[in-house]
């Protein structure tokens, strides 16, 4: 199968226009009579659910937290990118474009990312008269920082709560919905199957959390706003909660999944401590915007990093990518950084670390500034690890971080399933191998705010509304597969916890498709999957009972889609002979060790079709043309 994008045709600045002049409407009158499912409350799902909403649709929004304010987009601390111009050095909404393209390795497609930067504008006017309280300079403006990627400052920012911020304007909208009546809510409620009625999504399955009932909800169009999934890593900075289960369940239904092998790991995490942990902690991209990146140039130099001169310290990016320097790109940062722990460089316990000094700023703009701007970061950070960033330097290390595969979607932001519609990072379409900071709370709010609003109407105004209830055999049959798989589950009763399963799934997925990957460890974990899946479904203790609060059922469910989806990557990773963003294969690399294109042979979007859990998916392919950027090799030097 070919994919088409449908993307309209015509220059690509008239693109977005023109579809929208192209589609058709749902009258204010009618908009009442349908009803549109959105599971999840992070910024994609809040803003898409009180948009709607606000239009007069009848919206059910679902979360499996205990409040919309619990969505992980409040993690993103660092800013939201948007193509204003403030600062009035040289940023466009072509120069966005062709930031966005060229750092997601040239793996996206042309007319989303264009459509991206067009409303990114909006989006800060919208979170402005919300009421989010961006930094403003001395004058009252809007302040900008700059981001890897850009040589521009065009990153809008909340000291280092950005996510945090713009979550609660968006939760304020969706409040206001809730309480005129035009959004339902149900917090506390998991997605657990996507009902497909006669080809088309009309609903889905969801076990009560508190009390365990399983039940149905119908609707005439569904919008999946779950995030990502590199949480199939075990330590990541997601939430703990966080998963992929909604898009994997929706993928077992017919939804093509797109680039599940494109992971992030983010270069600016604190260090791994142990195997007591169950997630990483995050320090903004932001803070490289003042901090500087260096390690000592001898290997084994175990000296304080206040006692190791400027002669004796290597500020490696600032050496190997002068243009950008400590602002390079996530994927080329964090791979830099592996490269000189790997070579017995690194600081910290076990060498897995390097610093990120804030000396020379500190020096330049005085402690106040440094505060004003990321006290907050330096405040977590110290309660982690009871040392004083302002004193001596940071230390960080990549983790796992942002997923940019996703469930396939068109132009529309509808998946290969009618009326199933996917926004934020649950879908693949906006930044190729690699995202740049801060363009996730961009996607995210762009596609609920100004976007859905539109590309759903069309899909409605040609359906009836109300036409399949939850009375119909397929939501039956649902309800009952959502009961067995709970049960059997339960009915297990082995000796292994299922945090046991999903760290030893973290580790065999972080060696062997982690930062680096080979055709080996690939093959190594396509071989070790399926043993420990196996191993999981004879042996796995999940305590308690299904109906009432149980949050080890919760967890076995996530890790048994995780035990499946890790499979799925690391075939999507093996099949991909080339380096390109967060995927990089050992094999293909420059002389200089970065990433190696293949856009003869690799320049498509791998969308792969379910066929049976013991059965190898099908792969489909969307061509990605550059008409309007030059496909070159990426350098930040």
């Amino acid at each position: 199968m070919i994919l088409d994008g449908k993307t309209p045709s015509g220059p690509l600045p008239e693109k977005w226009d023109k579809r929208k002049q192209e589609m058709k409407l749902v009258s204010p009158a009618n908009k009442r009579k349908y009803r549109i499912i959105v599971v999840g409350t992070g910024l994609a799902g809040a803003s898409a659910a009180a948009t709607l909403g606000e239009l007069g649709y009848n919206v059910e929004s679902f979360c499996f937290q205990d409040t919309p304010r619990r969505g992980h987009s409040i993690a993103a601390q660092g800013g939201v990118n948007a193509a204003k111009n403030y600062p009035n050095d040289g940023d466009s909404i072509y120069r966005l474009f062709l930031d966005t393209v060229k750092g997601g390795d040239f793996r996206a497609r042309e007319s989303n990312v264009y459509r991206l930067a067009q409303v990114s504008g909006s989006v800060i006017d919208q979170a402005v008269a919300q009421g989010v309280p961006f930094a403003r300079d001395y004058a009252g403006y809007l302040d900008n920082r700059s981001f890897g990627g850009a040589q521009v400052s065009r990153t809008f920012y909340a000291r280092g709560q950005t996510g945090q911020q713009l979550l609660l304007g968006a939760f304020g909208s969706l409040m206001r919905q809730i309480r005129v009546g035009s959004v339902k809510l149900h917090p506390r409620t998991e997605m657990l199957d996507l009902v497909v009625v006669n080809g088309e999504a009309k609903g889905i399955t969801v076990r009560d959390l508190v009390t365990g009932e399983v039940s149905s909800h119908a609707a005439d169009a569904v919008c999946l706003c779950t995030g990502g999934y590199t949480n199939v890593f075990y330590l990541s900075t997601n939430a703990a909660g966080s998963n992929v289960t909604a898009t994997y369940r929706a993928f077992k239904k017919g939804a093509l999944f797109a680039n599940p092998c494109f992971t992030q790991i983010h270069p600016t995490c604190i260090p791994v401590t142990g195997d007591h942990q169950s997630k990483l902690t995050l320090m903004s991209e932001s803070l490289r915007n003042d901090g500087r990146v260096w390690v000592p140039k001898t290997k084994g130099d175990s000296r304080a990093p206040g006692d190791i001169p400027e002669t004796d310290r290597d500020y490696f990016l600032e050496r190997k990518y002068p243009a950008f320097g400590n602002l390079a790109p996530r994927d080329i940062s964090s791979r830099a950084a592996k490269e000189v722990c790997d070579e017995g460089r690194g600081v910290g316990p076990g060498g897995r670390g390097v610093y990120l000094d804030f000396a020379n700023a500190i020096g330049r703009l005085g402690e106040g500034t440094i505060r004003e701007r990321y006290g907050n970061l330096f405040e977590m950070y110290g309660q982690i690890t009871a040392e004083n960033a302002y004193q001596q330097p940071m230390r960080i290390y990549p983790a796992p971080h942002y997923a940019m595969g996703g469930l396939w979607v068109d132009y529309n932001l509808e998946s290969t399933i009618p009326g199933l519609f996917v926004l934020g990072e649950a879908n693949f379409s906006d930044h190729g191998a690699n995202r740049l900071g801060a363009s996730a709370l961009m996607q995210g709010l762009a596609d609920g705010y100004f976007i859905i609003s539109y590309t759903i109407a069309n899909y409605l105004a040609r359906a009836t509304p109300g036409a399949v209830t939850t009375n119909h055999a397929e939501f039956l049959k649902s309800r009952e597969d959502v009961a067995c798989f709970t049960s059997k589950l339960l009915a297990i009763n082995g000796k292994r916890t299922v945090n046991e399963f999903h760290r030893e799934l973290g580790r065999l997925m972080w060696e062997n498709v982690g930062m680096a990957r080979s055709e080996a460890s690939l093959k190594s974990a396509l071989s070790l999957i399926p043993r420990l899946r196996a191993e999981f479904w004879e042996n796995v203790k999940v305590t308690g009972t299904g109906t009432e609060l149980n949050q080890e059922l919760e967890k076995a469910g996530r890790v048994a889609d995780f035990l499946e989806f890790g499979e799925l990557m690391a075939l999507d990773a093996l099949h991909r002979n080339e380096s390109c963003g967060g995927h990089f294969r050992v094999e293909y690399e420059m002389p200089d060790g970065e990433a190696k294109r293949d856009d003869e042979n690799y320049c498509y979007v791998a969308a792969w079709e379910f066929k049976g859990v013991d059965k190898a998916p099908e792969l489909h392919k969307e061509p990605l043309t550059f008409e309007n950027v030059k496909l070159a090799v990426r350098s930040y030097k």
